[in-house]
């Protein structure tokens, strides 16, 4: 019993380590691939100082062009909602209208899609859901960054 109880231990700590391990490795991918430029407010213009509890939490900035306006996803809110299943399929037929790079997003790896919801499912839910995506010839509220 005792050997078994000690098996159970072990286990608990190593798979602890390996989710902190996988978090770590979302977080660098959410950090290098750009994920934060968009869908963190003010990131760019802050060079990338901002506080970690507004990572992910989508803007209000535009994205206005022949596609009408989008605006960058709460992806904290989002992947809320979602397993980890539902994600990484999600990820892998997505194809949102411009700027999105999902072509990018679908080039991962699954363990680098499963990296980023634990990273960002580990970060729990903030912030509100972004505007609603306005159709060509229709005008945005707000900012708006302009597309030929």
């Amino acid at each position: 019993m005792v050997a078994s109880l000690a098996l159970l231990a072990a286990s608990a700590i190593a798979c602890a380590a390996d989710r902190k391990d996988e978090i770590a490795r979302g977080r660098y991918l959410v950090q290098t691939a750009g994920c934060n430029d968009c869908h963190t407010p003010g990131y760019g213009p802050a060079e990338g100082r901002v506080d970690e509890k507004l990572w992910l939490t989508g803007d209000s900035l535009g994205w206005a062009g022949p596609w009408g306006t989008t605006y960058a996803t709460n992806l904290r809110l989002m992947l809320q909602g979602m397993t980890r299943e539902q994600w990484v399929a999600h990820a892998r037929a997505m194809k949102p209208r411009p700027p999105m790079p999902w072509f990018n997003v679908r080039a991962m790896t699954d363990a680098d899609l499963e990296a980023i919801y634990a990273y960002t499912r580990s970060l729990g839910p903030a912030g509100n859901p972004a505007p609603p995506f306005v159709p060509p010839g229709k005008t945005a509220k707000g900012p708006v960054v302009r597309f030929p």
